[in-house]
C-alpha cells in the first residue's frame, strides 16, 4: 500500500464560514495584513473583530501576519504579533494576555494523516497562555498546550505540551531550563 493523494477527501473538514466569507477573507488578508502597506495595529484589530475574532485591547499586528481563518482566533490583552507571523487556525487558536510571537512564528493546527493512503486531515486546537514569548522563527505544532510563562527559543519545534515557565529549544524543543522572570522596577518603586 502507499499513498494516494487522488483519493484526497476533505469534505469532512468545517472551516467554519462559508465560500464567500473565507473569498473575502483571503482579499483583506492579502491586502492588509500579509503585506507592508498597512502598519496601523488599531484598524486591523477592528478587521479582526469583523471577521470574528476575538481580539484584546492594545493587540499590536506587525506587518506581513497572516491569519488563516480569524473566526478561529482569540488574542487575549497586550499580545504581539511580530513581523511575517502566521497563525494557520484551521483549528482554534487560543492566546492568552502578555503574548509575544516574535518575526515568522508558525503556529500550526493543521497537518495530515501519514498513515492513511488518503493523507487525511488533521488539525487541532493551540493554546498559548499568559506571558509567554514564542521566539523567530519558532514553530507550535497541533494541539500543543503552551503553559504561562514558557519561553520557545529562535528556530525551535514545540511538538508537545510545556511545563509552566521553561525555556525549550531545538528540534524537538527540549526543556533546558526554567524560566525566571525579575521583579519590575516599576512594580518595585
Amino acid at each position: 500500500m502507499s499513498m494516494n493523494l487522488a483519493h484526497y477527501d476533505n469534505s469532512a473538514y468545517d472551516p467554519g464560514a462559508g465560500i464567500a466569507k473565507r473569498t473575502l477573507w483571503y482579499i483583506v488578508n492579502a491586502l492588509l495584513f500579509h503585506s507592508w502597506l498597512w502598519p496601523e495595529s488599531r484598524f486591523k484589530r477592528a478587521v479582526l473583530r469583523a471577521f470574528g475574532a476575538r481580539v484584546g485591547d492594545n493587540v499590536v499586528i506587525k506587518p506581513r501576519v497572516n491569519i488563516k481563518y480569524p473566526w478561529n482566533l482569540q488574542l487575549g490583552d497586550h499580545v504581539w504579533l511580530g513581523e511575517g507571523v502566521w497563525i494557520d487556525s484551521l483549528a482554534p487558536v487560543r492566546i492568552a494576555s502578555n503574548v509575544c510571537l516574535s518575526q515568522e512564528a508558525y503556529l500550526l493546527t493543521g497537518n495530515h494523516n501519514y498513515k492513511d493512503p488518503a493523507f487525511g486531515l488533521v488539525v487541532e486546537e493551540i493554546r498559548i497562555e499568559d506571558g509567554v514569548w514564542i521566539g523567530a522563527r519558532a514553530m507550535v505544532c497541533p494541539g500543543v498546550h503552551v503553559r504561562r510563562n514558557t519561553v520557545l527559543t529562535v528556530g525551535s519545534v514545540l511538538h508537545s505540551d510545556s511545563v509552566e515557565g521553561g525555556i525549550y529549544r531545538g528540534n524537538p524543543a527540549q526543556l533546558v531550563r526554567q524560566r525566571r522572570i525579575a521583579q519590575s522596577k516599576i512594580a518595585q518603586g
